[in-house]
């Protein structure tokens, strides 16, 4: 449990050091010999790629989750998974309350930064609706999977294979243990158009990455969309949009080319919309994403690096971000003086947050391809996919991670971390705000 010198820190700072004492106790886990199948010791440093991975539900791996690890490693990679995708101070959160303790203002202050709320009023109530849910969606994710893997694996490696694998969809962490069936580090390509695994695994990251106040508003005005709040609506509209329209494009011009001739029309459809949804933080994939083409890559590159929504399971600058670029630019072009969306005029201050958020991602994103292009002498696409699904923790890959060198483990380990706990989060953590004493003098510059 959480002692008061912690709580006394800013809730950045605790968000910050709750993720990093997670990843440091995972990767010490991971390092003893019976965490490994061949019964060796993991080098420290794949020991904590692998902790900041799961902790930071980002799904890049060293080494094949089934065939490297033991079940000890396994177990121990998918409660990091799930502390990460509900959060550490959810976590502490639902601790306090179930040993009866009285949960403090600055505990409900640090759980509105953790899960993005709107207000402190609720946060209990929240929290208990979070875990509630959480299990609730694990576990119908898990029995719809066993009726795929039981029959095929067996009783008790089917339930571990659907329990494993709904709770890895549902915090959109992309780890899984295909293997043992299909080869390392090919994902669900064997299930391309299997409704079984497909579906549930689509809406487990779905409801994952729509964020815990999105579930509260749809849960209390059910269908009366007109009391939706304004991030509600921004997000369910945006998330339909990053669905739809890649999934069309995918389906008519990338899965149209001859090297899919192999697929029948099902599963072209499925793996349209498999790869659309996965893409923006999950980190499954149905299909090798080697024999996508260049534009199909770098869309996914673009879809990764948005992301999900603000106080999900995923990662990335966020739906409402990127809604928020799209009206400042419709905004500009109309010439109006404030960004308005459905009869609402957005606050200066969240349309501030929003580019330095967008302009953050893409300099890291941009930096660290650069780095690693570099010292690993890569292919600049390869480097571009590695790093976009590093700090938008999604876990993709062309393939190229476990051959890294260290210092870009290094790298990979650090845009992991920081894209999990958020980059004003850190920024707050490490910055000390200072307010101006007086209002400066207003000066115009020209730009564009």
């Amino acid at each position: 449990m959480i002692g008061k010198q912690v709580w006394s820190l800013t809730p950045a700072k605790i968000i910050l050091g709750g993720f990093f004492l997670i990843i440091i106790t995972g990767a010490v886990l991971l390092t003893l010999p019976f965490a490994s199948k061949t019964g060796e010791a993991t080098p420290f440093i794949d020991a904590v790629f692998t902790a900041t991975s799961a902790t930071c539900v980002t799904g890049l791996i060293v080494h094949d989750t089934y065939t490297y690890w033991s079940v000890f490693g396994q177990a121990v990679i998918i409660i990091l998974i799930q502390i990460g995708g509900m959060g550490v101070v959810t976590l502490a959160i639902a601790i306090t309350i179930l040993s009866g303790k009285k949960i403090g203002l600055k505990q409900r202050y640090v759980m509105q930064e953790s899960i993005s709320a709107p207000q402190v009023g609720g946060i209990v109530r929240m929290t208990s609706f979070i875990v509630k849910g959480t299990i609730f969606f694990e576990a119908a994710g898990a029995v719809i999977m066993a009726f795929q893997f039981c029959p095929q694996m067996g009783l008790i490696k089917g339930i571990w294979f659907s329990v494993f694998h709904s709770i890895s969809a549902f915090c959109n962490a992309g780890f899984d243990l295909m293997g043992g069936t299909s080869g390392p580090t090919t994902s669900i390509t064997s299930y391309t158009g299997n409704p079984l695994i497909n579906i549930p695994i689509m809406l487990l990251i779905i409801i994952g990455g729509i964020g815990f106040f999105v579930w509260d508003d749809v849960k209390t005005h059910k269908l009366q969309h007109k009391y939706y709040h304004l991030q509600t609506k921004i997000v369910l509209t945006t998330t339909f949009c990053l669905i739809m329209f890649p999934a069309l494009f995918l389906f008519l011009f990338e899965f149209s080319r001859d090297c899919w001739d192999g697929l029948s029309l099902q599963e072209r459809f499925m793996a349209s919309l498999f790869q659309s949804v996965t893409t923006r933080t999950a980190g499954f994939n149905s299909v090798d994403l080697n024999q996508l083409s260049e534009a199909a890559q770098l869309l996914v590159v673009i879809l990764m690096i948005i992301g999900g929504s603000p106080g999900s399971t995923a990662g990335g600058i966020k739906t409402t971000t990127f809604a928020l670029a799209i009206l400042c630019l419709r905004s500009a072009f109309q010439n109006q003086e404030s960004i308005q969306c459905y009869k609402r005029r957005i606050p200066y201050d969240i349309l501030r947050n929003a580019i330095a958020i967008l302009a953050l991602y893409i300099s890291l994103m941009l930096t660290a391809t650069f780095l690693i292009t570099w010292l690993d002498d890569v292919n600049l696409m390869e480097a571009a996919f590695e790093t976009s699904s590093a700090v938008a923790t999604v876990g993709l890959s062309l393939g190229i991670t476990g051959d890294l060198s260290t210092f870009s483990k290094i790298i990979l380990i650090l845009l992991m971390y920081f894209g999990r706990v958020g980059g004003l989060t850190m920024l707050y953590a490490l910055t000390n705000r200072k307010k101006l004493p007086v209002l400066l003098p207003q000066e115009r510059i020209t730009v564009g």
